[in-house]
């Protein structure tokens, strides 16, 4: 039969058309096919460069036409020779060519899609714009990759194509996320839910509202959109709190008991943003997209908020009179002389508005060279505090200047004991001296 030992009709093997050709007309065409062979190469912007150069030579199996001959035989049935008018029939095979693969290196390094300016692929972005995260649409650039064009126009060359597309066949860097992708979806409905969180802290009689107009500044979306809070963006609005609402340590003006106004300056007593403890449920809160309103966390609080956050329960130490009153709910409930620190030896009380940290009874107290004890002891200052001295027969006036402490306020039995009975941890203690 004639297709026992003919090619079918549209017979294409490695790029040449045998299409009825016998086993001796083998080697006549793919040497006409070599001289005359050139490959197209389109980038993605659809400009072409076409490679000649005699870049294909012949391999080693167009040596055994008989080889070749059998392989596609074996593979098309001489009987259904008929079915070949209505498709091709196309075949690589091994080795028909060889490629100098330097020379290849050569012409791909020298390819326009390396030279001019390279845009890298990015993937789809977001952007806060009137309160509200818009979608911005990925970027696919012209970055090729060497190694995969390499590759792509290495198998079209031994294939014997005559053309390649470098998109289609992947040969260039893509965005890993587009606007299509579900993850987009999800991050967009993400960020959505975080900046519709609204927070309001309440500051006593003052508020403050956090809104998306702020938490946006919070919010990344890295390279594998992941959405990520910045700590120390969270950490700065947290401090911004602080400096404004905190109050340990600031200048009070505090009407003496008798009659004088004084600015007392420093201390522990106040209120203090707990800035770990807050950072952490507000990170909770905008995942959670939380609307609420609540006190921030605090590591201590004074009794009030406002301008006068003393109240009017309070110990009063005139370190210049040495002398201390007790107020309750505004009402005298002891008062009396006191011996405080001995300057002279660098040990003098100060000043502040401090708070009792405890009180207990029956108290040894130590230091580098002395120990006492006391029946009544309530610190308010660390190591500083107010507590009976038995071994005193003296109190007020100058003895603090010739016999002073260590920096204790020491009270008569009963002044202490009066004190002790009344007085709660808490209890604001103000130290300070006449103008």
């Amino acid at each position: 039969m004639y297709f026992s030992k003919h090619f079918f009709f549209n017979t294409i093997v490695n790029g040449v058309d045998l299409s009825l050709k016998d086993k001796d007309s083998i080697t006549t065409s793919f040497s006409d096919f070599l001289e005359e062979y050139s490959i197209e190469i389109v980038d993605r912007n659809g400009e072409s460069q076409i490679i000649k150069d005699n870049i294909l030579e012949k391999g080693r199996m167009l040596d055994s036409e008989e080889a070749i001959f059998k392989d596609i035989k074996s593979k098309q049935n001489s009987l259904i020779w008929i079915t070949s008018l209505f498709k091709k029939n196309e075949y690589n095979i091994d080795e028909i060519y060889s490629i100098d693969e330097k020379e290849l290196s050569d012409i791909v390094n020298d390819l326009n899609v390396f030279k001019g300016e390279i845009i890298s692929p990015k993937n789809v972005s977001f952007v806060y714009k009137d309160g509200k995260y818009e979608i911005v649409e990925e970027v696919y650039g012209n970055e090729a990759n060497k190694e995969r064009v390499y590759e792509g126009i290495k198998t079209a060359l031994l294939n014997g194509k005559k053309y390649i597309n470098l998109d289609e066949e992947g040969c260039y860097e893509s965005p890993k996320y587009t606007i299509n992708s579900d993850k987009t979806k999800e991050v967009e409905k993400e960020l959505s839910k975080y900046i519709s969180t609204n927070i309001t802290y309440v500051f006593g009689e003052e508020k403050e509202v956090l809104s998306g107009e702020r938490i946006n500044k919070f919010i990344m979306v890295n390279d594998d959109l992941e959405i990520e809070l910045s700590k120390d963006e969270i950490r700065l609005y947290i401090k911004e709190l602080s400096d404004k609402y905190n109050t340990v340590g600031i200048t009070r003006e505090f009407k003496t008991s008798i009659g004088s106004t004084v600015e007392v300056e420093g201390g522990y007593y106040g209120y203090k943003i707990n800035s770990v403890a807050e950072t952490s449920l507000l990170i909770e809160n905008i995942k959670n997209g939380a609307v609420l309103e609540k006190e921030p966390s605090y590591s201590q609080k004074a009794l009030l908020r406002g301008e006068n956050d003393i109240g009017d329960t309070y110990v009063e130490i005139n370190l210049t009179r040495q002398y201390m009153w007790f107020y309750k709910e505004g009402k005298i409930i002891a008062q009396g002389s006191i011996v405080t620190g001995d300057p002279r030896k660098g040990n003098s009380t100060e000043t502040g508005t401090y708070m009792l940290n405890y009180k207990q009874k029956e108290a040894t107290l130590r230091g580098a060279n002395y120990e006492a004890k006391v029946n009544y002891w309530m610190p308010f200052n660390g190591n500083v505090g107010i507590h009976d001295a038995s071994w005193r027969y003296n109190f007020g006036g100058q003895v603090y200047l010739s016999n002073g402490t260590h920096g204790c306020v020491n009270a008569s039995l009963s002044l202490a004991k009066k004190i002790y009975e009344n007085i709660e941890e808490g209890t604001p203690v103000i130290c300070y001296k006449d103008k």
